[in-house]
């Protein structure tokens, strides 16, 4: 099983989430985060004064999926996400050592 944790572009996910869907995934968490990487934030201006902004808004999704997802689970968001332009997002994938489903108590992929 695999872990997959995304962050993209907050206008992309409805788009990202149809995408996935499509292709089998029947559930993710999804969160809103701020966060720079290479571009390092950017300057707006707002009623004419000049503001630096260190933090980019950005919305975080994880996704608990089989193995034998985890390679189209990534390259799904990748395709749809991408908008060609810097902060597009990062996608990590990580293996997941158990999952339980608290209400009827499944383990491993059976709680997926």
């Amino acid at each position: 099983m695999k872990y997959i944790i995304a962050a993209i572009k907050p206008y992309k996910l409805d788009e990202v989430r149809e995408a996935l869907t499509a292709i089998g995934v029947r559930g993710m968490m999804v969160s809103e985060i701020k966060g720079f990487g290479t571009q390092s934030g950017h300057t707006e201006i707002y009623r004419g004064a000049e503001y630096e902004v260190n933090f980019v808004p950005k919305v975080k999704l994880e996704i608990a999926v089989s193995d034998a997802l985890a390679d189209d689970v990534i390259d799904t968001i990748a395709r749809v996400a991408t908008t060609g332009k810097i902060g597009d997002g990062k996608i990590f994938a990580l293996d997941l050592g158990q999952v339980l489903r608290v209400r009827t108590g499944e383990t491993g992929e059976d709680a997926l």
